[in-house]
């Protein structure tokens, strides 16, 4: 592996910190005892029922809740108290006990038994919990906020609810009728292949009919046939920060991917988002700083395609504005490895939307233009048309021009755009640690310094510009913000 490629693992953790760990039981066949005749309990029995357990049921008739007893048919019921239950018979014990005393009683008497406990609101008696569930059986999906807010639990059960189709679950059991043809037919590398094939179609095409089985089968004999191909890489652009930016696509990619090649600007939250078990290679570019080699980037990104694996180039941004994404894709080209590109949204975006501004306001700029802020040697770049650029109907944002913040503020003047034109300068869009500084062409220079050099910036100039913030211009107005406007939430 080429040496200036980073392990991700010098980065960050891969696994932040759990509450709780969210593991399934399999309780097909076994026995549950459930203390308690209340509603609450009703409902854990219930859910017990689903997941094929046999519930064993134990309160006095007397105690049963008018729900509960319309369920009885379901369990087995003992019109007895729990005390009188013999513990070690049972997989799980679920307790509903109305004092602490009881509650402690109850636990100790399964702790001993060696059996887990759960005793329904009662966080410190309980060593499992009861999460908000989506079903879609053999799909389940838990939620759990470890009892701190159950209500958030909820809302984010029902926006899971809305994102997964209901087909889901038939595609489910067709994947469990496939599997053994899958493993027996495929290697490794070739039934990850089909499976991501596979998700598509799940999430793509709604219910499977009578043909989508002889449909999968086709897919896997044609992998087969194919053993010696090769891997394909995916750019995805990995927008300015914030990881709600991304879109549906990015991630599906990033679930998907075998090795992630990613940029020095791409979020821990982005990453966050990856299949856990992918390679990641840390192959940033920044300037000033020590950084990979292009060609190296080239070079590792064909080697492991050609290993067969799912190669995504993670970049910040969108991969096509100034993310070098035509030099890559030419190279893998040449060398006929598969490559496509995810777009993300390019920081230029991000910013008008957090800063509640047009870039087209149409009483000030008929066009926008993005423009990098540096040549390769560190300079203004020398083929741009300067006079062009100064057009006081156009807004232009200026990529990576921290450094050449002066001589830009010089060359635009020197064209003929007015020293009062409104400039925005801001580091770190979209994240916490986002900075903002108003002010106007002349003053660019000392702006610039106050925002410092350290983060990535982006410059705009324009009339449009007069749309944010106070009309007045103040040089010392350098602001850190929440990022919670336009277009975030």
């Amino acid at each position: 592996m080429v040496a200036s490629v980073k392990l991700q693992s010098d980065r960050q953790e891969r696994i932040a910190t759990l509450a709780s760990l969210p593991v399934f039981f399999d309780l097909k066949g076994k026995s549950v005892l459930v203390a308690g005749g209340s509603d609450g309990a009703a409902w854990k029995a219930e859910l017990l029922a689903a997941a094929g357990a046999e519930v064993h049921v134990f309160c006095p008739t007397s105690e049963l809740s008018d729900v509960f007893q319309e369920k009885l048919d379901q369990f087995v019921y003992h019109d007895a108290p729990w005390q009188t239950a013999y513990f070690k018979s049972f997989a799980l014990a679920v307790g509903d006990c109305e004092t602490e005393e009881e509650a402690r009683g109850f636990h100790d008497r399964a702790s001993a038994a060696g059996i887990p406990v759960n005793v329904i609101d009662k966080p410190a008696f309980c060593q499992f919990k009861f999460g908000s569930i989506v079903n879609r059986s053999p799909v389940v999906i838990g939620i759990s906020t470890d009892g701190a807010a159950p209500i958030l639990g909820q809302a984010i059960r029902r926006r899971i609810e809305t994102l997964l189709p209901q087909s889901l679950k038939s595609w489910a059991e067709l994947a469990q009728t496939v599997r053994a043809y899958v493993t027996d037919t495929l290697a490794s590398v070739q039934r990850r292949n089909f499976w991501e094939r596979f998700v598509d179609r799940a999430f793509g095409t709604g219910e499977p009919d009578a043909d989508t089985m002889r449909s999968l089968i086709a897919d896997a004999d044609r992998i087969r046939s194919n053993a010696g191909s090769t891997g394909r890489v995916t750019l995805v652009g990995a927008g300015p920060g914030d990881a709600e930016l991304l879109t549906l696509k990015a991630v599906r990619a990033l679930q998907a991917a075998d090795v992630i090649l990613f940029d020095d600007l791409v979020s821990g939250e982005v990453l966050e988002l990856a299949r856990r078990e992918a390679k990641r290679l840390l192959v940033g570019k920044r300037g000033g700083r020590e950084s990979c080699k292009q060609e190296d980037i080239n070079a590792t990104m064909l080697a492991f395609a050609k290993a067969g694996k799912r190669v995504v180039r993670l970049k910040s941004g969108d991969p096509m504005i100034f993310g070098r994404a035509g030099e890559e894709i030419a190279h893998l080209n040449r060398e006929n490895i598969p490559v496509d590109v995810i777009p993300g949204i390019t920081a230029a975006s991000a910013m008008a939307a957090c800063l509640g501004i047009s870039l087209t306001h149409r009483d000030h700029a008929q066009s926008v233009r993005f423009i990098t802020g540096h040549s390769r040697h560190g300079g203004l770049p020398a083929d741009i048309d300067w006079a062009t650029v100064a057009d006081p109907r156009t807004t232009t944002v200026f990529y990576m021009g921290g450094r050449t913040a002066p001589l830009i503020s010089e060359r635009l003047i020197s064209e003929g755009l007015q020293p009062s034109t409104r400039v925005i300068v801001v580091s770190d869009v979209s994240r916490a640690t986002q900075r903002n500084w108003h002010g106007n062409l002349a003053n660019l220079a000392s702006g610039m310094e106050k925002i410092g050099y350290d983060s990535p910036v982006l410059i705009a100039v324009g009339g449009a510009l007069a749309a944010c913030g106070n009309e007045a211009v103040d040089v010392s107005n350098v602001t850190q913000v929440p990022v919670q406007a336009v277009g975030f939430h």
